[in-house]
């Protein structure tokens, strides 16, 4: 098995950069992708409370493929429970099928709600109680994340944006960086790759290398130092996309690569809300 980059978040806890994706599949989908995802290698699976297969990944997790603490499990906090994450990381970790998640996410920052700074609290005490490892957040801006540490004295240890070649928001992980926060792609292929693997750059790149197009986007993430969840129900991509570990992108590609971003958000905009 390739060995895959770690990354140490600022709370020394350990998360693997490569991870599996769940959104909108399906319970039985999930089981079976995470499986498929163990077998091949990967440790790190994502998914939340509002995809509605956190169930599916719980059955994948007791099937014990491979010891739980090998396993790096992240799931995340709704934006309707933001007053309420005990319970709520409690129905999640039940579905889940575990006694801790190692990563638990706020969502949404939600400002218009103006709840988030509570969540975040409540995260903080979630892991001071040992069932959350490490606790960080979704889609902040940096002037909620900024309100986070004024409030709390302390920064979240990861924020999952949205983040590939038309999007790249590298002024937000730029601020990350800075503050020791790390930044997780979702995304990370635009979607299924529209408008990005058809870039004659991206193919120049998969031919010299002789991988995927997916593949060298997921290595343009990688050597940015980038968390990253492709998602995928399909064995055979679920496997290349794993298959990233043999290569690297030069410097001069990586900045080529930087030429493509148009700022073009497939998701919502985290400052209006949902």
């Amino acid at each position: 098995m390739a060995a895959q980059p770690i990354i140490k978040l600022h709370d020394g806890n350990l998360m693997p950069q490569l991870g599996l994706g769940v959104w909108k599949a399906s319970n039985q989908d999930a089981t079976a992708a995470v499986k498929t995802a163990i077998e091949t290698g990967y440790r790190h699976i994502d998914t939340a409370a509002i995809y509605k297969n956190e169930e599916g990944v719980g059955e994948a997790i007791a099937a014990n493929l491979v010891p739980r603490e090998e396993l790096f499990i992240t799931t995340k906090l709704w934006n309707d429970d933001q007053l309420n994450a005990p319970q709520a990381l409690e129905t999640s970790l039940k579905k889940l099928q575990t006694d801790y998640v190692d990563l638990y996410l706020i969502h949404w920052p939600q400002p218009q709600q103006g709840n988030y700074v509570e969540a975040w609290k409540a995260l903080l005490k979630l892991k001071e109680e040992g069932l959350a490892k490490s606790v960080g957040v979704c889609n902040f801006p940096l002037a909620h994340l900024q309100k986070l540490k004024d409030e709390t004295g302390i920064f979240p240890v990861v924020n999952q944006i949205e983040l590939h070649p038309l999007m790249q928001q590298r002024q937000l992980h730029s601020w990350n960086a800075t503050h020791n926060i790390a930044t997780e792609s979702w995304s990370p292929l635009a979607q299924g790759g529209e408008g990005v693997f058809d870039q004659p750059l991206i193919q120049k790149l998969a031919d010299k290398y002789d991988k995927t197009p997916a593949q060298i986007v997921i290595r343009w993430h990688l050597d940015n130092g980038l968390i990253v969840i492709p998602k995928s129900v399909t064995p055979k991509r679920i496997r290349e996309n794993f298959d990233v570990f043999d290569f690297k992108l030069e410097k001069e590609e990586l900045a080529e690569v930087t030429k493509l971003d148009k700022e073009h958000r497939l998701g919502p905009d985290p400052e209006k809300g949902l």
